[in-house]
This record gives C-alpha cells, sequence and structure tokens, in this order.
C-alpha cells in the first residue's frame, strides 16, 4: 500500500492515496455511525499477524480468540459478524452503543485502508455512497 498523503485545508486534515481521485475526510468518522463497520453482511478479512495482535489486545489465548471470534472461509479468515436488523450485520467488535471500534488500535488492514479500496479506485460515485467522509 503506498502512503497516505496528508493535507491541512480549511476543512482541517483529509487524507489521500495515489491513484485515488477523492480524499477522505477522517473527522467525518465521529457523525457516521460507523458505516463502513455496519451494513450487508460480507468479509472482514484478517491475516494470522492481525489475528494475533487482536487477542493479544484483548488478552485472550490465540486459539480462543479463533473460536470466538473467527469464521474460517477457504483458506482465510473472517471476523464473525452480529445481526443488528434484517439486513443490518455489523463486525463483533462494533460497538453500536458508541458508535465506534472496540479493537481500533489493532484492527484488521481491510478496516485500516478503507476508504481506499482498490474496488473504489474507478468508482468514486459508489465510495461516495458507502463513506460520508469523501470530498
Amino acid at each position: 500500500m503506498s502512503e497516505w498523503l496528508e493535507e491541512e485545508g480549511s476543512m482541517g486534515t483529509s487524507i489521500g492515496e495515489e491513484g485515488y481521485s477523492y480524499r477522505f475526510d477522517p473527522s467525518a468518522c465521529a457523525a457516521c455511525q460507523g458505516g463502513c463497520c455496519r451494513g450487508e453482511s460480507g468479509y472482514i478479512w484478517a491475516k494470522v499477524p492481525e489475528i494475533e495482535a487482536m487477542s493479544e489486545f484483548l488478552g485472550m489465548r490465540l486459539e480462543d480468540f479463533a473460536k470466538i471470534y473467527l469464521k474460517k472461509v477457504g483458506h482465510r479468515y473472517s471476523l464473525v459478524e452480529k445481526r443488528l436488523g434484517e439486513d443490518d450485520y455489523a463486525c463483533i467488535f462494533f460497538d453500536e452503543s458508541k458508535s465506534r471500534c472496540t479493537i481500533y488500535p489493532v484492527r484488521p488492514r481491510q478496516c485500516r485502508t478503507f476508504p481506499f479500496w482498490e474496488q473504489f479506485k474507478g468508482n468514486e460515485e459508489e465510495v461516495r455512497r458507502e463513506c460520508p467522509g469523501i470530498l
């Protein structure tokens, strides 16, 4: 992944990444209520070093963490989701009462890199629907 490109402007600090036509204002996260952490069901991919960091952060044995918080999909691992409503799911680590991630310092790369995902590179309209912080 390339370096984040931070820029100070009249609206505060915005972040960009090389190859993307949009910028992201991280201060929008506070008002968003975790839109990127919830929605339709999907996968929240995590690699072994990330899984180890999350289990350590929570003070859990790796085996116990895996039994409770992971599902295996082929040869990969995804965090489990919780159902909030009919078509509304959230990452198991999303605290909906506080609209925040409970493992934020050790969240998986997939979470850390949002909204700069390859699928959005040529589809700014879609990422704008997904994220109110897009500038």
